[in-house]
């Protein structure tokens, strides 16, 4: 059993996915650390220093097999990470350990392991909210023809098609991903830019060679997989780097955001629900409920998200000259969590889009409630073609139409509209002609066009390029 007595966060016990956890876990850090300084290595040999492929084997043997037990020791009395994982390392590798670190300082590994990081996160996220969109496009293509109530000011408009209103989900979610591409390709390494960014350190080992300095950086972005480093810096790669990736993450909190609130008043509306287990409990007092939890867990997750963001904003723009530490702790819990929560949404977005649950004669039911008032240009329309006043016609309309709200608002009736409507000689049209006026499908307009259109042209695209079938939703709660 896990220790009761001390603070673990949410994000780990009941939201975030195990991939994500490791992502951003201390041993995924360490042996990226090691991986930075193998590359270090290389570069440095490769560009004329005095260490030998004998060395570089050594560390590359190592690489993975990190003696943690030596290096927590080490900490406790040093005070320093970094250095404590230096010493570390050379004990597992005594041929290497004179060359362990050569030239850099700590942010060589802090701040480009934290690229690298955050490159992975990316990476997961980019895939699991293609996931979302594969969900969201199936559902689309299923329901692109059932007609339902629209709204706007969150009141009933003209009509639009449930699939319809799908896109609008997926399409915010497609300029997540395109931003998300964006910050991707763009991430680069900080490089060996040393403790100002004036590279000085690397300047007395290569003897003042400056080609040499630059290519350092070209190898070890080589080596890392990145295309290249940052061009300048201070001792660390700009904070505002943090800022734009958490932008793509809060940009996806917003999308899952309007996705939950829109589920959660369909749902309020009988119209639309998330999935719910055949043991699930709604309420603890009220065995009927069955609250839209998952949703608003999306939107109590995403808030977080969205308010995070700020953190990076400020720690950016209060760095002082070439670095000050403030950064620091900070941005270990900004970053972190802002990946582990956006996952985390993701997480739920996808469950609850595997099994959405639709109640078509309830939407049937509704649609038809309001649909003889959207008809009214339609019958007014017409009425003019058979001679009638456009403006008198419109008078009566209004009129009739507020009669007709009234009986179904205060009195609870059914609406009449089409009655009054028929029975007025003003308009020239019998119940029959009306009647036939109030298919449903009369009035969502290029709905079933555009969600064709859509998933072909925009959709299809991202999910053939990105698309991973084998990225499951892991809902702990």
């Amino acid at each position: 059993m896990e220790n009761k007595n001390s603070y673990v966060s949410p994000l780990s016990t009941r939201y975030a996915s195990s991939n994500m956890q490791y992502i951003f876990s201390e041993d995924f850090k360490f042996k990226t650390w090691r991986k930075l300084w193998i590359a270090l290595a290389k570069a440095e040999k490769e560009l004329g220093l005095n260490i030998t492929d004998e060395q570089i084997n050594e560390l590359e043997k190592f690489a993975e097999d990190i003696n943690y037990d030596v290096a927590v020791a080490r900490e406790h009395e040093v005070r320093h990470d970094v250095m404590s994982h230096v010493y570390a390392y050379g004990v597992q590798c005594p041929k290497a350990k004179p060359i362990i670190h050569l030239g850099a300082t700590s942010c060589y590994v802090g701040d480009n392991a934290d690229i690298v990081i955050m490159r992975e996160g990316l990476r997961l996220i980019l895939n699991k909210t293609v996931s979302v969109i594969k969900n969201l496009s199936d559902f689309a293509q299923k329901y692109k023809a059932l007609p339902c109530l629209a709204y706007t000011h969150l009141q009933p408009a003209q009509l639009t098609t449930v699939g319809k209103r799908a896109t609008l989900w997926i399409n915010e979610l497609l300029n997540d991903v395109a931003n998300i591409e964006f910050q991707f390709e763009n991430l680069k390494l900080l490089g060996s830019k040393g403790t100002t960014g004036t590279q000085a350190s690397f300047m007395e080992l290569f003897n003042n060679d400056e080609a040499k300095v630059k290519k350092a950086d070209e190898l070890i972005a080589e080596y890392m997989g990145f295309s290249e480093c940052v061009p300048v810096s201070g001792q660390t790669y700009s904070r505002k780097t943090d800022y734009y990736v958490l932008s793509a993450l809060s940009g996806i909190a917003q999308s899952a955001y309007k996705f939950s609130n829109d589920m959660r008043i369909l749902q309020s509306f009988e119209e639309m629900e998330e999935p719910f287990e055949k043991s699930q409990i709604g309420s603890s007092a009220m065995p009927y409920k069955r609250n839209p939890m998952r949703c608003e867990r999306i939107s109590a997750l995403s808030r977080y998200v969205i308010c995070d963001l700020q953190n990076t904003a400020i720690t950016s723009s209060t760095q002082w000259f070439e670095r000050t530490l403030d950064d620091s702790a900070n941005k270990r819990i900004a970053v972190s969590e802002a990946f582990l929560a956006t996952d985390a949404i993701l997480n739920i977005y996808l469950n609850v889009t595997e099994n959405l649950v639709v109640n078509e004669k309830v939407i049937e039911k509704r649609v038809f409630e309001k649909l003889p008032f959207m008809a009214t240009e339609n019958i007014m329309m017409e009425s003019v073609k058979r001679g009638g006043d456009r403006q008198a016609l419109h008078e009566i309309i209004r009129v009739y139409s507020q009669e007709a709200a009234k009986r179904v608002k205060q009195e609870g009736k059914d609406n009449n509209l089409i009655e009054l409507l028929a029975n007025d000689d003003a308009i020239p049209l019998n119940k029959e002609e009306i009647t036939a006026t109030l298919s449903p499908a009369n009035f969502i307009g290029r709905s079933i066009s555009q969600v064709d259109d859509f998933l072909s042209k925009d959709v299809l695209p991202i999910i053939k390029k990105y698309y991973d079938s084998s990225i499951k939703s892991e809902l702990k709660v």
